[in-house]
């Protein structure tokens, strides 16, 4: 035979009411922290008009895994993205998909050609890329970098400081136009 104590029965009532209400709370604290560490557009798939936002979440995705290895985050520098959006740019229009340009510059003559490192000492590194569908989303393309030693080690170098990043609409080859292609030029200067 079970007997129930009414204060007692009342007591744990309440603490199980309270627990429930607790519940809630804490998943939406987990939910929020979560949203913290995500990339705002990191799915969007990219077009014309929102190609900055894109950007934003490719600089966004490197320095999240920059940061969770303690490094310093990149800084978005105008000569780095320029060099980085005319490489896609020239990739879509020229159907091909190289570091070295039809023209036989090589990443470093192009982004030396914006005056990036003009009389002082640099590094320099550079990421390409391409995607169609839902492969070319910012998400899509930073996965299969980090999947890629070389890719991986460029966004991870702790001496780059500063990042171009370059997207143009459409792919390099055999998919008549459809995607994105990415180039993310990175460099330090000394």
């Amino acid at each position: 035979m079970v007997l129930f104590d009414a204060p007692r029965l009342l007591l744990a009532l309440v603490l199980a009411i309270c627990a429930v209400a607790v519940l809630p709370s804490a998943a939406a604290d987990a939910a929020k922290r979560k949203t913290k560490n995500t990339c705002a557009n990191a799915n969007v798939m990219p077009a014309a008009g929102n190609l900055g936002a894109v950007r934003a979440a490719v600089l966004c995705l490197h320095n999240r895994e920059r940061s969770a290895r303690g490094l310093r985050p990149l800084r978005e520098n105008g000569k780095l993205r320029r060099a980085a959006l005319g490489h896609s740019a020239d990739m879509v229009a020229g159907g091909y998909f190289a570091h070295d340009s039809r023209a036989g510059a090589d990443m470093a003559e192009r982004i030396l050609r914006t005056g990036y490192a003009r009389n002082r000492s640099w590094s320099l590194g550079e990421n390409i890329a391409w995607g169609t569908g839902s492969l070319a989303t910012a998400a899509e393309i930073q996965r299969a970098w980090m999947e890629s030693p070389g890719h991986k080690a460029n966004i991870l170098r702790r001496q780059f400081r500063e990042i171009g990043i370059g997207i143009a609409v459409g792919a390099p080859i055999g998919s008549g136009g459809d995607g994105a292609t990415y180039t993310a030029d990175f460099g330090v200067r000394r």
